[in-house]
């Protein structure tokens, strides 16, 4: 963990951070190593927003610095098709939330997978759309409001109806989603952050 990797993000200095992760690279430190730096940060920066100490310009910046910085990390060691097969990841439609969908996407490609990001806003249909063309072993599926957990059950039902979950693993996450959430949804899991979503997806497939 760099501390002051974690310290640059959190105060939201662009130049620092992406300073960083070039050293860092540099260095040949793991992406997931350098990603969960730039996640704490991101935690922090949550954190003094809901304490109104940021506002809805210091979030936004956040995901642009965020973004900056994974495309930096993106290079490291990937090459072609992915090694541990595709993830299809979106966000749930009425929620345009993207920041913990685009922070899973970055550490998954980190991780050897070939990740299909359909987006935010994304209908039913669509998931079942990318499932039946990419054959995903793990779907994700990111909410973060509340008031979406119902439209992600329907979701979740109509995938089961088209008869995929058999060999499609369902994981949904988003900050509001609890295991309590996850179960009322129908998921097989709940990510509670990237780390934890690429430990589940790896077994999932079958790779240590």
């Amino acid at each position: 963990m760099s501390k002051k990797l974690v310290e640059a993000m959190a105060d939201l200095d662009e130049d620092v951070v992406l300073e960083e992760v070039k050293a860092l690279k540099a260095q040949a430190t793991p992406a997931l190593d350098i990603i969960a730096s730039l996640q704490e940060g991101m935690e922090i920066v949550g954190d003094r927003f809901e304490k109104k100490e940021y506002f809805l310009s210091e979030l936004i910046m956040s995901a642009e610095v965020f973004n900056e910085a994974s495309e930096i990390i993106g290079g490291m060691g990937e090459t072609g098709k992915s090694k541990n097969g595709v993830f299809v990841i979106g966000t749930i439609y009425d929620d345009i939330h993207d920041i913990g969908k685009n922070i899973v996407s970055t550490v998954m490609r980190s991780s050897g997978f070939e990740v299909i990001d359909l987006g935010v806003d994304i209908p039913t249909d669509k998931f079942i759309e990318a499932i039946k063309q990419y054959k995903p072993k793990v779907v994700g599926i990111s909410c973060l409001l509340t008031t979406c957990f119902d439209n992600v059950k329907e979701c979740i039902k109509a995938i089961g109806d088209a008869g995929l979950r058999e060999s499609t693993k369902i994981l949904v996450g988003g900050g509001p989603v609890n295991d309590a959430a996850g179960e009322y949804m129908g998921a097989d899991i709940v990510g509670k952050n990237a780390q934890q979503t690429v430990k589940y997806c790896k077994k999932f497939v079958g790779v240590k």
